[in-house]
């Protein structure tokens, strides 16, 4: 599985982004996805995850509210809309996928095989 980030840049505080991640091959519509984040000096951590077919999503406490993870199967893509974007929120962000058809979003790193490359967001005035 390929997984291919998109849509960061640099944004002013209370700005929107849309991160975009596309995957490989024909399973998409199994795994569960994830998105994580890494600043500068800090350990990758959870942001947001949907499971397999959509129904459930979890969201780190900071983020809750203000970021939306959303799947369309069809196009083998998952999305992360960040709104009221804040200084704190600047990271690369990762998406990653969970090969297991998880019936529950999963939240910790170790359970996904499958990571993108990264797309950085910045928030800056």
């Amino acid at each position: 599985v390929q997984l291919q980030a998109s849509g960061g840049g640099s944004v002013q505080p209370g700005g929107s982004l849309r991160l975009s991640c596309v995957a490989s091959g024909r399973r998409f519509s199994s795994y569960g996805m994830g998105w994580f984040s890494q600043a500068p000096g800090k350990e990758r951590e959870f942001v947001a995850a949907v499971n397999w077919n959509g129904a459930a999503t979890e969201y780190a406490g900071s983020v809750k509210g203000r970021f939306t993870i959303s799947r369309d199967n069809t196009k083998n893509t998952v999305y992360l809309q960040m709104n009221s974007l804040k200084p704190k929120d600047t990271a690369v962000y990762y998406c990653a996928a969970d090969g297991q058809r998880p019936t529950l979003p999963r939240t910790t790193k170790s359970q996904y095989q499958y990571w993108g490359q990264g797309t950085q967001v910045t928030v800056s005035s």
